[in-house]
């Protein structure tokens, strides 16, 4: 932090750190929003993942807070279990992952399969749309995904009514802004959000023209909002549908926030993210959010590429952008309250569009065949039919597949030696997402400017978990000046690994 203040990067992690926090500030109320919550418990989140996480996370430039994946499973806790449910839930689920953290489990949640992943992070998007879709008329979620769905054609058909009809308007002007301004927007203004413009244009609309839509409701102290655990703390801890569910909030929390940070570390060339240290950080985090009665947090993508973008260099923007959160919620609660609900509503709705990723899964079928495309499919459809642990469960279960024809050679050895000026890691037996974490661990350790022979004769499968975990690793080294090269690898392996 004393290097940060010290050096040359202020100016710049200043700057990028208003850049993020106009990202967060929408996103954090819609997010609460969406998962059946008021929008200030999603800001409350949106502060500790900036003041405390920042200051503690293993991933520098990552920026935490509530997370679009979490908002399904809250609005299930918050309808089945009540709103007082969540802070032992989070509690429980934040000590779970700093246990974790500690015992050194991070780099295993690399290991879950991309198609896993991309696919819960499709269905959550098609639930958010269809949710949202409801919010969009002033109206509530419904309290599945298919029966909003199925709602859906209904609440166009009831357009006639004029205050549904206004707010629809509201909805569909905030897409329009933020969708135009992100294809239209003047170079010199590209790292002002689409969202945050969006809202704007929205609340000025519905303000100027005295529009009768519901609007957003935020306390006149972020302190009221705050809600302690009641009595009876000990007894839900020890509830086994609390746990149950806790045990979910912490693997999907610690899942999307560790493959983020991955994302995270291909964006930049600063120091590469200690995935243990991030894990111990993100359970601090969800701990301080279940005593204050706040939303989960995860590491989340979108907040963390403009940090990214907007040329942050250190922990000082994440931990800036908490404090002017923290700074507009106490100066000026009243100017969220003129934000109309449908303005959020369409902001989710693109969030969710973007979710889908019909890229990821053409990817999938081109690069390794039909396989991890179907566990994509089957992940997106039962987190939809289901729910999101169920949907999940049954990705991982099918991941197993791909296991079978290799089930005698699912061992992986690597040995280490010099060929020439060069520093050889030979593999034998089969790479898969078992042994993720070991060939992780060992390419890491790699020499930085030493010339990297990968010897790929004796590897007979690697599949595409371990594939792009490797492929990820060239393209960062090489992207360094290092050089690598493979040796006696199949064209095919060869395509997967380099292209």
């Amino acid at each position: 932090m004393i290097k940060a203040l010290s050096g040359g990067s202020f100016s710049r992690d200043f700057t990028a750190s208003i850049v993020v926090f106009l990202v967060a500030m929408p996103l954090c109320m819609g997010i609460a929003i969406a998962s059946g919550v008021p929008p200030e418990k999603g800001l409350i989140t949106g502060i500790i993942g900036g003041l405390v996480v920042g200051l503690l996370a293993g991933s520098p430039l990552q920026v935490s807070g509530p997370a679009a994946g979490l908002a399904v499973i809250v609005f299930e806790i918050v309808r089945d279990h009540g709103l007082s449910a969540l802070g032992p839930i989070l509690i429980l689920a934040g000590a779970i992952q700093v246990v974790a953290g500690i015992l050194r489990v991070g780099g295993w949640f690399r290991a879950i399969s991309p198609a896993v992943v991309h696919g819960m992070l499709a269905g959550i998007g098609v639930l958010i749309v269809v949710g949202q879709f409801h919010v969009l008329f002033d109206h509530k979620p419904l309290p599945s995904g298919l029966a909003n769905l199925v709602a859906m054609p209904g609440k166009l058909l009831g357009l006639g009514d004029q205050d549904m009809a206004t707010a629809f308007a509201v909805g569909l002007l905030t897409i329009g802004s933020m969708l135009g301004w992100e294809k239209f927007r003047p170079a010199s203004m590209k790292l002002v959000p689409g969202a945050l413009v969006g809202v704007l244009v929205a609340t000025i609309a519905a303000f100027a023209l005295g529009l009768s839509v519901a609007r957003v409701t935020v306390p006149e102290s972020i302190v009221a909002a705050i809600s302690l655990p009641e009595q009876g703390l000990l007894a839900q801890l020890l509830n086994p549908a609390i746990l149950t569910t806790a045990l979910a909030i912490a693997f999907i929390a610690s899942a999307e926030t560790l493959l983020s940070a991955a994302a995270v570390d291909r964006m930049h060339d600063g120091p590469r993210t200690d995935y243990n240290k991030e894990l111990r950080a993100q359970g601090v985090g969800n701990l301080l959010c279940g005593f204050a009665g706040a939303l989960p947090m995860t590491g989340v993508i979108v907040r963390s590429s403009a940090n990214v973008q907007a040329g942050a260099m250190t922990r000082l923007s994440t931990i800036l952008h908490g404090a002017w959160i923290l700074g507009f919620v106490a100066l000026l609660p009243w100017l969220l309250r003129e934000i109309p609900m449908a303005a959020l509503a369409g902001i989710l709705v693109v969030t969710g569009v973007r979710l889908v990723s019909f890229d990821h899964v053409r990817h999938l079928m081109h690069q390794y065949g039909p396989l991890p495309a179907i566990v994509w499919a089957a992940t997106l459809i039962m987190v939809v039919a289901t729910d999101l642990l169920t949907g999940v469960l049954v990705g991982l279960a099918l991941s197993l597949v791909e296991l079978v024809p290799h089930m005698r050679k699912l061992g992986l050895r690597l040995d280490e030696g010099s060929r020439g000026d060069a520093h050889e890691m030979a593999f034998s037996g089969s790479a898969t997402f078992l042994t993720l974490p070991k060939l992780s661990a060992r390419l890491e350790a790699m020499p930085a400017r030493a010339l990297v022979v990968l010897n790929l004769e004796r590897l007979a499968h690697i599949d595409h978990t371990s594939a792009e975990m490797l492929k990820e690793w060239v393209d960062r080294r090489r992207g360094t000046g290092a050089e690598v090269q493979l040796f006696g690898a199949s064209e095919k392996m060869r395509r997967l690994v380099v292209q």
